[in-house]
């Protein structure tokens, strides 16, 4: 039970990544799969240690997670988890090197010890506390109530540029509810658009799917022309007809976290040995002729001295005290905690702590505050938690002609999903493999590298024109009445991805 006299605090956590699959070989892996790896051992891993921690000392207090399709799909493959092993093998073999390396400079010897132990417990944990499957620990958090799940679209696709395509909205939402389901066993109250992202009419297909809750970013209540007269925080509803919630997120929350993680005391994650040291020295980790990417072992913090964790760590403490103090309802990219900012998984454990033990704040999660709520109604203005909150990264003049395509993708899967509806053998393999690459298409962390550019621009555009020319295929197939078996083959083997896929979720709905 919530109680009255507590101020709710609600921490809800974004986990995705984009499908990056390589698997020509456990050893095989490359910069592109560093995104995953060090996910895993600096966010993920980190995340499931906090919640274990609540439990061992049966603390009452609960943290939202949304975990996309597409990372359950990989976190779940034991392929990418044998190269996730064998990653965490070569970092503490090149650990092992630093320590002799280093044996004149104390300093960064202690620094480079204790990246070696992490290193080392991050392998224990995975293989042996957690039994490699992440995806199965957090379901089991979740069922004994550590842990409140949301759903999320089967991509991370921006709804609002297919708006006006109901029957592609409505396959977004109905597959990452089939996804998740499936991992976790269960459909749960609330549903995360992707980056936030909203715009008249989502909240009626969210409700036919029987969802309850949404968060939307604060810009949708504070443009909205009615007044929230409750303020910003409490849930609303649009409409009289629909009992669907809508939560505002913080809107400092985020921009508060991208101050403190930018203190000079923190480690600089560009000073990395990947990118100075000799390729014959890195040899071990960084195969020969790919491209150099982060070990892991960084010696210098942001102000460009050498690095003193306790001083990190105890900075990091003192500014979740004061974070806590001031936040109501937030979302975060998860990869802000650790992957972008290594002291963040210290952040954010310390955050719970505080909440989790304050007589003043309960943590909780969205649909605890729903119970025996009232709520205004009041008309949400479109928005989105990206750039200055319309998702101008994820459309403009770098990134815009990926949009082009998929909505042309959009018409003629919707076409061939009405035109064949009741086909068998072959073309069904082909319309499902041709509503999974219009999906992986959608995703717009592809359109968000490319904006970017730190590294990945060509890489999220050479995936992207890969999945543009399986559909063409596919369609182009399905026109001409044949198929190449071999090819059909070799593409449902390289994107391994919802199996359970099926074309119709596209079809124009009566």
């Amino acid at each position: 039970m919530l109680s009255k006299k507590k101020q709710n605090l609600c921490l809800v956590l974004a986990l995705h990544q984009c499908y990056i699959r390589h698997i020509e070989g456990a050893e095989n892996f490359g910069a592109e799969n560093d995104i995953l790896f060090s996910s895993i051992s600096n966010v993920y891993l980190p995340l499931l240690n906090t919640i274990q921690k609540l439990e061992e000392s049966n603390i009452d207090g609960k943290i939202s997670l949304v975990v996309s399709p597409v990372l359950c799909e990989l976190l779940t493959d034991p392929l990418i988890c044998e190269q996730y092993v064998n990653w965490l093998e070569k970092r503490i073999s090149l650990g092992e090197k630093e320590l002799t390396r280093l044996s004149d400079d104390e300093k960064k010897r202690d620094i480079a010890q204790k990246i070696l132990e992490k290193a080392r417990n991050d392998l224990k944990d995975f293989t042996e506390r957690y039994g490699s499957n992440i995806i199965k620990e957090i379901a089991h958090f979740a069922s004994k109530g550590r842990v409140e799940l949301l759903a999320t679209c089967a991509t991370w696709a921006y709804l609002p540029h297919y708006a006006d395509m109901e029957e592609v909205v409505s396959a977004q939402i109905e597959a990452g509810l089939h996804a998740h389901k499936r991992f976790f066993g269960s459909l749960p109250d609330g549903f995360l658009l992707p980056y936030l992202g909203y715009t008249n009419g989502i909240e009626r297909i969210l409700r036919s799917f029987g969802v309850n809750y949404t968060i939307i970013d604060s810009r949708g209540l504070f443009f909205s022309p009615d007044v929230a007269e409750k303020g910003i925080f409490a849930p609303v509803r649009k409409d009289v007809q629909s009992p669907l919630a809508f939560f505002a997120a913080d809107p400092e929350s985020t921009k508060e976290i991208e101050k403190i993680q930018k203190n000079g005391v923190f480690r600089a994650n560009a000073s990395d040995i990947g990118f100075e040291l000799s390729s014959d020295y890195l040899c071990d980790f960084v195969k020969e002729g790919s491209a150099r990417f982060p070990t892991g072992y960084r010696y210098f913090s942001n102000d460009g001295n050498v690095y003193d964790s306790k001083i990190a760590q105890d900075f990091a403490e003192k500014q979740a005290e004061d974070f806590v103090k001031s936040t109501l309802v937030c979302t975060f990219n998860a990869r802000k905690f650790g992957f972008e900012w290594e002291e963040g998984a210290t952040f954010f454990e310390k955050v719970v702590e505080l909440a989790s033990k304050s007589d003043k704040i309960q943590l909780c999660g969205c649909s605890d505050v729903l119970c025996d709520r009232e709520m205004q109604q009041i008309r949400i203005f479109p928005s989105a938690a990206t750039e200055d909150g319309f998702a101008e990264n994820l459309l403009d003049s770098t990134n815009s002609w990926l949009v082009r395509y998929t909505r042309k993708m959009c018409e003629r899967m919707v076409d061939i999903s009405d035109r064949f509806p009741h086909d068998t053998g072959l073309k069904i393999r082909l319309l499902n493999l041709g509503a999974k690459e219009l999906m992986l298409a959608q995703d717009g962390e592809w359109a968000r590298l490319i904006h970017d550019d730190a590294g990945f621009k060509e890489y999220a555009q050479e995936r992207f024109k890969e999945c543009i020319k399986s559909f063409i295929v596919v369609y182009d197939s399905l026109g001409s009445n044949t198929v190449s078996t071999e090819w059909l083959t070799a593409i449902e083997k390289k994107h391994t991805l919802f199996p359970w896929m099926n074309f119709r979720i596209f079809s124009p709905k009566i």
